[in-house]
């Protein structure tokens, strides 16, 4: 299990109320789970992956931690304006446009 980090902006107030019942809003918009096994953090992407495709405004992104990953942390992200995520010398880089 590893620490998990959800940002989102300008969402509707069904995401923050989601986010909020599972995960602890430590400042405006920031959630983080200190320990949240990878079947817990999948479903709740996937909420919101489905949320954000009926209603596609604002954005989130979310960090953890996975040590096969690029730089050790995993990166996922929905919502405008569109980012692709590159991975350039072990490190990510965001490149805006989908």
């Amino acid at each position: 299990m590893a620490l998990v980090t959800i940002v989102t902006r300008d969402v509707a107030d069904r995401f923050r109320g989601f986010l909020a019942s599972v995960m602890l809003e430590v400042a405006p918009c920031t959630y983080v789970s200190p320990r949240m096994s990878k079947g817990v953090r999948e479903r709740v992407w996937r909420v919101m992956t489905e949320w954000h495709t009926t209603e596609p405004r604002g954005s989130i992104v979310m960090i953890w931690r996975e040590r096969e990953a690029t730089g050790g942390v995993g990166l996922a992200n929905l919502g405008t304006p569109a980012k692709t995520l590159i991975e350039i010398d072990g490190m990510w880089i965001a490149r805006a446009g989908g």
